[in-house]
């Protein structure tokens, strides 16, 4: 690749596709360089370390989060939009999690600052106070990493099946007088998961405990 072609968007988007491949800590500039055919010096015309790397591709996965938010839409309408914008973040881009880990101060990131700002403000007009919106959203992105990072996986692929007929397996020959719950749970690694709904569920169980804690009739 001539240098000459190498734009700071091809950068970001080599490097997102090693770190979602390999991890965050594969992300060098010299690993960089090589998937990229170039030297190292040529990276440093668009960063001049890795540190400001991470930052720019942690805010190229983030800048869609509040791209569909309608200020005219109810506060529960608006936190489910933002909620399931980051889910879906994550689950294009596995990096996500540690790569917000890799970033020192997430205060320097634009697209970041926005997300909180939107989540903050989406949880005032819920009457909660800026401590208790504040703890909420960290609480929401705890809870959205947890649930991508927790997703089973488990899909139609060979491998995938036999690991999911030896899990079915192992519960099913538990005692049942003991277990009986988890043996019942066993059964259901006769068909694979289905995504969608294992995503949707997750974000309702996230959502359901700050709609109730809204709801008291103290809160009104």
């Amino acid at each position: 690749m001539a240098n000459e072609k190498l734009t700071r968007e091809t950068v970001v988007e080599q490097a997102l596709a090693l770190a979602d491949e390999e991890g965050v800590e594969a992300v060098t500039i010299r690993r960089l360089a090589g998937r990229l055919k170039v030297t190292p010096m040529a990276l440093y015309w668009h960063f001049k370390n890795k540190e400001e790397l991470m930052a720019a591709l942690a805010e190229h996965v983030l800048r869609g989060v509040t791209a569909d938010l309608s200020p005219d839409d109810p506060w529960q309408v608006r936190l489910r939009a933002l909620v399931e914008a980051v889910v879906r973040a994550m689950r294009e881009n596995p990096c996500v999690p540690d790569l917000l880990g890799a970033v020192k101060d997430k205060l320097d990131l634009e697209s970041f600052n926005r997300a909180t700002e939107a989540a903050l403000d989406v949880l005032a007009e819920a009457g909660f106070t800026p401590r208790e919106a504040y703890a909420i959203s960290s609480y929401l992105l705890n809870g959205v990493t947890a649930l991508v990072k927790g997703c089973p996986g488990w899909s139609g692929e060979p491998a995938e099946a036999e690991e999911r007929r030896l899990r079915r397996v192992r519960l099913e020959s538990m005692p049942g007088d003991r277990y009986p719950r988890m043996i019942c749970y066993g059964a259901t690694l006769a068909e694979p998961v289905d995504l969608e709904q294992y995503f949707r569920f997750g974000v309702d169980l996230l959502l359901g405990g700050i709609h109730t804690l809204a709801a008291r009739p103290e809160r009104v």
